[in-house]
């Protein structure tokens, strides 16, 4: 039995709807079931043929088989040390956006193993791609963006569309360690993590007003990656989604809130903007064909 034969003979299981507790994102059947998401993901875009397309069209088909995945809050933060954490069963908005990146950056780079995709995951969701701790986690999406664009995953582009200069101090985690257990536990994470927050703060970063959003709203391309920026004191963005076009529309794609599955949104990326008064706009990062290997 060939690979495609036995994928197809395993039941579809991207709508489980049930955690029963953190730790099992440890428990090995789970860690099976992202192996197997992950190859079924891969088989659908060998059989579309979707390494011929441009990695923005990937990346939007990539994000649509996650369309009805449960959201899950805090995806990431499971017991233990700080390491690789794979779960494509549930996602928060960033997991969301990046499994859908990074899915489609293997694929254009024709590297289909779950090895792959976990070495590609780790490279885009740390700082400089290496795991040391806590703090080496990209945390606040302007640095995610910075970082990114510096390994030439993606480009900032919200400057280039319009975008106005965004100045804001940033140091919620820093001054909310009580909310985080990591940085509870390790007192010298806040520590690093506060240093971060200052080189975040001073560099130069830009986001487009939502009363902006409707006139460049052609400039923008399916597969951008956005970033809701916030009134919210000490945090740069309050969420963030992929840009889609559904009938000539701009929409976001997104995993919305607790209780909510990954959709669509019913209305234009303006008129979602336009609805969240917490939101003031927005990043957009673009992401660039990797580099692959001769």
């Amino acid at each position: 039995m060939n690979r495609r034969m036995f994928l197809r003979s395993i039941p579809a299981i991207t709508t489980m709807t049930t955690f029963a507790s953190t730790h099992m994102y440890l428990s090995p059947k789970l860690q099976d079931d992202d192996a197997l998401l992950c190859l079924k993901k891969f088989d659908l875009a060998v059989s579309l043929g979707l390494r011929e397309k441009p990695i923005r069209d990937v990346v939007v088909e990539i994000g649509k088989t996650f369309l009805g995945t449960e959201y899950v809050a805090n995806a990431l933060e499971v017991p233990g040390g700080e390491r690789l954490v794979v779960n494509m069963r549930g996602l928060d908005c960033v997991s969301f956006y990046e499994n859908a990146l990074v899915l489609a950056r293997c694929i254009k780079k024709g590297k289909l193993t779950f090895d792959d995709y976990k070495a590609e995951l780790q490279f885009i969701r740390y700082r400089g791609g290496i795991i040391n701790g806590y703090p080496s986690r990209l945390h606040y999406t302007s640095d995610y963006i910075h970082d990114n664009e510096k390994k030439g995953v993606w480009k900032d582009m919200t400057r280039e569309l319009g975008g106005v200069p965004f100045v804001k101090t940033i140091n919620f985690m820093s001054t909310h360690p009580e909310s985080y257990r990591q940085l509870k536990e390790n007192p010298d994470y806040t520590k690093a993590v506060m240093e971060q927050e200052r080189e975040i703060t001073a560099r130069a970063k830009y986001y487009i007003p939502k009363e902006h959003v409707e006139k460049i709203a052609e400039k923008i391309m399916p597969g951008d990656i956005l970033g809701m920026t916030t009134s919210i004191e000490g945090i740069d963005t309050s969420h963030t989604g992929i840009a889609v076009r559904e009938e000539g529309m701009l929409r976001l794609m997104h995993a919305p809130l607790a209780g909510k599955k990954v959709l669509i949104s019913d209305v234009t990326l303006a008129e979602y903007l336009a609805r969240n008064k917490k939101q003031t706009g927005m990043m957009v990062a673009r992401p660039l064909e990797p580099r692959v290997a001769p």
